[in-house]
């Protein structure tokens, strides 16, 4: 099972990083998780594309993690695509999707009918929406690959989704976008992998018409901050911790590294984008470099 860092961005537009991504693949299967902004760019940097994408699953209904779901579907069918997109996502999915469909509906009848490519079926959406409790509960198995959600805490956003991904025996974790909450900790408990956002308190100074004190302690209360999420990955049991969705994007590294490391005595790994960690072998990569981390 190999997670790829698609985007490890957030809503702040930032040239290395895109907005919040990534996918899981196994046995030839792969599953988008989130479509941030320049998903389509980098499926096709990590080797794949929208024809690919066997389900996409949505954490919840942020625009940061869908603003490309049109850009998704439309690169699909312009790359052969020739079977309907899954999407499971929380309840509003099919709304927002129906929605966002009927909004290019006039755009896309007219490219149906002058370019006339071979199938329409790609422009299909099949949605099924997640709604239980705290306990993770099976939403797709492909293949050897399962996956489950669970909630978690990002109010005043109702419905947020963190996911549990298992194949061959090892287990990832990804948070979603959540401060600290108990089904979170319960999930995570001895993961191979726990892949967490991070909220970055002290790189977020108060800028006069961008963002006032009280901007700040709003975004930063439903995120995690770099002072906890080390302390989450060290009460979890988790073999490595890999951070992502930094918040800024624009962050000084070793500070951030130095103070999540001081919690967390295991693996910390500042993800960025197009890197791939095969949570069954414990192998990082990036950029052609491999480095291999204990199970």
């Amino acid at each position: 099972m190999r997670l790829t860092l698609l985007g490890t961005g957030c809503p702040v537009v930032h040239a290395e990083r895109c907005g919040p991504a990534q996918v899981i693949s196994h046995q030839g299967r792969h599953v988008l998780i989130d479509c941030g902004s320049g998903v389509t760019q980098r499926l096709l940097a990590a080797g794949l594309s929208g024809r690919d994408i066997d389900a996409v699953l949505l954490t919840h209904l942020h625009s940061d993690h869908l603003v490309d779901f049109f850009q998704l579907v439309i690169s699909s069918w312009h790359q052969g695509r020739d079977r309907p997109q899954r999407v499971i996502g929380p309840p509003g999915t099919k709304a927002f999707v129906d929605g966002l469909m009927d909004l290019w509906r006039p755009e896309l009848d007219q490219r149906i009918a002058h370019e006339r490519r071979p199938s329409t079926l790609a422009l299909d959406i099949e949605v099924e929406e997640i709604d239980h409790g705290d306990a993770p509960q099976s939403v797709i198995a492909l293949g050897g690959l399962s996956i489950a959600a669970f909630r978690v805490d990002h109010r005043p956003v109702r419905h947020a989704f963190g996911f549990v991904c298992e194949a061959d025996g090892a287990r990832l974790v990804i948070s979603g976008d959540t401060r600290r909450c108990a089904s979170l900790m319960a999930a995570a408990r001895g993961a191979d992998l726990l892949l967490h956002e991070v909220f970055i308190h002290r790189d977020m100074p108060i800028i006069d018409g961008v963002r006032t004190a009280e901007t700040v302690a709003n975004v930063a209360g439903y995120h995690t901050l770099s002072s906890e999420v080390g302390k989450i990955a060290a009460e979890a049991g988790v073999g490595a911790l890999m951070l992502t969705h930094f918040i800024p994007p624009a962050c000084d590294r070793d500070a951030l590294l130095a103070e999540v490391a001081g919690d967390f005595s295991g693996p910390v790994i500042l993800g960025e984008d197009l890197m791939v960690f095969d949570v069954g072998s414990g192998v990082l990569i990036h950029h052609g470099a491999r480095l291999a981390f204990p199970r």
